[in-house]
């Protein structure tokens, strides 16, 4: 077993994509002046303080990454409206996350996410080289139960409730708190082309999944990966790890949130040393 090293954790704001200030937490080895750097993205209606995003970026931060870890707008204890939001303002906070870690820590040398935020990760990735991309080299990724588009989403929200389509504004039920879906939402997902910027991808990617997910079927990962390689002139070096029987938010089994942090350690390691 590797020995952890000292971890220091503090609260942090920045200014999200849209103009509303985003609160964040930094977990990072102290007394270190160089570190591979992350930033964690949450999954949908989730936010920073999800059990599992939480014991992940601790863990990292033991085995010697630094990892932000934030609310998008309208989430957790950033400010906003979420039924504004889409996966267009998630993908322009993750940018302004991306910048701001770069000015915490050092340059970000890699993106996770789970279910939704995974999605966000990819589509980041899959834009270096195209207008309004980061500046500098393109990031690892790190993903844990991401879907291979947004579209089924939008799918799924819209038979919750039919009037989010009918009167342009309704109301789900998730994780059992009610929330606010305009049909805006709807349309952002459906027209935005992540399986395309999957296939761009060519940094080194590490795909976590379970066959046994009921949310986002294991099907999305063989998918992800498959676009990665078939990425005309090569993608980047993947990598698919089944988290055999873990659920959707790996919230039953503290066996695979110590898996998941010691593989990405061990990973951004290898592909992600600070320069």
């Amino acid at each position: 077993a590797v020995a952890p090293v000292p971890r220091r954790s503090y609260r942090v704001q920045f200014p999200g994509g849209c103009g509303h200030e985003l609160a964040g937490i930094v977990d990072r080895p102290d007394h270190r002046d160089a570190f591979p750097v992350a930033v964690f993205s949450h999954c949908f209606t989730c936010n920073k303080d999800l059990k599992a995003i939480v014991r992940i970026s601790r863990a990292l931060a033991d085995l010697g990454i630094g990892v932000l870890r934030f609310d998008m707008t309208g989430l957790g204890g950033s400010r906003g409206d979420f039924s504004h939001t889409s996966f267009s303002t998630n993908l322009a906070d993750l940018k302004s996350a991306v910048r701001f870690a770069s000015k915490e820590l050092g340059p970000v040398a890699a993106l996770m996410g789970l279910s939704f935020g995974g999605a966000a990760s990819l589509a980041i990735a899959g834009s270096q080289g195209t207008p309004g991309a980061l500046a500098g080299p393109a990031p690892a990724v790190v993903t844990l139960a991401a879907p291979s588009d947004t579209v089924h989403l939008a799918h799924l929200l819209a038979i919750m409730d039919p009037q989010i389509e009918s009167r342009g504004v309704g109301s789900v039920t998730i994780g059992g708190r009610d929330w606010s879906i305009r049909r805006a939402m709807l349309e952002d997902f459906r027209r935005y082309d992540l399986p395309a910027a999957i296939s761009r991808i060519k940094s080194p990617t590490l795909l976590f999944h379970s066959p046994a997910d009921a949310t986002v079927s294991f099907d999305h990962a063989i998918r992800i990966m498959g676009l990665i390689q078939a990425a005309p002139g090569g993608g980047g070096p993947v990598s698919l790890i089944a988290l055999d029987e873990a659920d959707h938010l790996l919230a039953q089994r503290q066996e695979d949130i110590d898996l998941v942090a010691s593989t990405t350690a061990a990973f951004l390691n290898r592909y992600a040393q600070p320069r």
